[in-house]
């Protein structure tokens, strides 16, 4: 099947036979996890630290947890659109059928730059992470032997990556529940020697941090906003559930499983922790910003070393290690995926079509590999400078996808409404929606717009973190117009949309029922 311009539909095989030449290797439980493996990593074990240095207890919360609550809203949007048309590359491919066949091409090539620029911040992150043991060997030689592990786990037959990411997920729950636990030891004063703590930090130094010392709710006020570009770097990846849609068993019936169970895993996994967080660190501890991005400076290792526990920064640096491992095959496989999508749609050379015996796309994997040469940066630099730099890129460009996500979503459900299709005729309708799909646009819009404000402020002026936070905007609509100009595209009108023939082809290829859960299986709620 191929999908022309302005979104009409070819008469070619039906769209859950198109993509053939991938393989559908990824179950339920392997997509489960990918959600929370490809949002789990440095973001949350090392990048909260930061926030609450900047914003304070209470104002690190709200941030993690309003992010939290919109990005949630964009993960059932996004849902709704891949068990209807389950494509590899899904909102990219979304996007010329339901907005403009640019849109498409350059939402796609936003991602295939986010992602790839994710990967060598991974890699980045893993190399100054190993320098916590020995500082002996060159962050070069860690570098390349993550980027080969990375390439490596990615070339292999889709299930291969799927069982290392379920394996990743598995520790790293562990880490979290195991952190979360100490963290309540600490607070509640069940170290020996060491007081009961409760929210005392909350009271002193305060909830909220003045942030570059300017004084009233005016400085309490932008140190809070300071927390949604570490929130949004924290979260960035969660829309991987819907990327390898086409090598997923029972899409679905597994995608919006998975979607419906993020806000869930949001607020026990991210939102817990972050309050456990500032309940035991104060915002005014001068560990909380250092120059050496190693396990030393989380919030959680500071509380275990001002409790005396000296084992913890070992453990926590070892999987945050595996943590960056894992959030970079996320990104590889957005990546490649993407990139495959683009070439179905003619919006990138033919040749990223070609799949190796195993059904990956080889040429894609190969091609954003390139990328990881940019982690070499960090011979010539700071290797913590050059980490946040592709932390700040890759938040902007994270939240210009979730906006998009957002704008794809509600021309579909307007467009629903206007040719008379019921919600209950999809295949699944999402809750709370159009108005999680609204909240996700205004509030990701605003949170981008202002994201670098920092540098207006008098006296912090910094061309980098301007470039880094702002950059995006010239990028997508260079994209975006260029394509339209050259390909003289049109956006598809509310009429034209064929939502009825997908929901044909979705009821003509019904999915096998599932088995019911008996025993342990029923306590699931992590795994399916």
């Amino acid at each position: 099947m191929e999908i022309g311009s302005g979104g009409q539909v070819g008469d070619d095989e039906q769209v859950f036979e198109e993509e053939k030449e991938l393989v559908r290797g990824l179950q339920q439980r392997h997509i489960q996890m990918i959600a929370l493996a490809g949002t789990i990593g440095t973001g949350l074990f090392l990048g909260s630290g930061k926030a609450l240095a900047h914003a304070g207890p209470v104002g690190t919360l709200l941030g993690y947890l309003f992010t939290g609550v919109l990005v949630s809203g964009v993960v059932l949007s996004i849902a709704e659109l891949a068990a209807l048309v389950p494509l590899t590359g899904s909102y990219v491919r979304h996007a010329e059928v339901f907005f403009d066949p640019a849109l498409s091409f350059a939402i796609g090539w936003n991602t295939v730059y986010s992602s790839c620029v994710s990967i060598p911040a991974e890699i980045t992150a893993a190399a100054v992470l190993i320098s916590f043991w020995t500082t002996s060997v060159s962050n070069g030689v860690w570098i390349t032997i993550m980027g080969l592990l990375i390439v490596g786990t990615n070339m292999f037959f889709i299930r291969v990556y799927g069982e290392l990411e379920f394996t990743f997920s598995i520790l790293k729950i562990m880490l979290i529940v195991g952190l979360i636990l100490m963290g309540l030891i600490i607070d509640l004063g069940g170290v020996p020697g060491q007081p009961r703590i409760g929210f005392q930090y909350w009271r002193n130094p305060g909830p909220f941090v003045q942030y570059l010392g300017i004084e009233g709710s005016l400085g309490r006020f932008l140190g809070f906003w300071t927390t949604f570009s570490n929130a949004a770097y924290a979260y960035s990846g969660i829309e991987t559930i819907a990327s390898a849609a086409a090598e997923t068993k029972s899409p679905r019936r597994n995608i919006p499983k998975a979607a419906k169970r993020i806000f869930i895993r949001v607020l026990l996994f991210y939102v817990l922790s972050v309050l456990i967080v500032t309940m035991i660190v104060p915002s005014n501890s001068k560990l909380l910003i250092t120059s050496t991005s190693t396990a030393s400076e989380s919030p959680f290792v500071i509380a275990a070393n001002l409790a005396g526990i000296k084992v913890i920064p070992h453990i926590v640096n070892a999987v945050v290690l595996t943590s960056a491992w894992s959030s970079g095959n996320s990104s590889m496989l957005v990546s490649s995926r993407t990139l495959y999508g683009l070439a179905r749609e003619g919006h990138a050379p033919k040749f990223f079509l070609r799949t190796n015996r195993y059904g990956i796309p080889w040429v894609c994997v190969a091609f954003v590999s390139v990328f990881i040469t940019l982690g070499y940066m960090t011979l010539q630099a700071s290797a913590s400078t050059v980490f946040s730099w592709f932390q700040d890129l890759v938040a902007a460009a994270a939240l210009v996808t979730w906006i998009t996500i957002c704008v794809i979503y509600l021309r579909f459900y307007y467009a629903c409404k206007r040719q008379g299709i019921d919600r209950s005729e999809l295949p699944w309708a999402a809750p709370f929606q159009p108005f999680a799909a609204w909240m996700g646009l205004l509030g990701f819009g605003l949170i981008f717009l202002t994201g670098g404000f920092a540098v207006f402020i008098h006296g912090e002026w910094d061309t980098e973190d301007f470039f880094s936070s702002y950059f995006n905007i010239p990028l997508f609509f260079l994209f975006y117009f260029g394509f339209k100009f050259i390909k003289k595209t049109k956006i598809v009108s509310l009429d034209e949309m064929p939502i009825r023939h997908y929901i044909e082809i979705a009821n003509a290829n019904p999915e096998p029922e599932e088995a019911p859960l008996k025993g342990w299986k029923k306590i699931n709620i992590l795994w399916t």
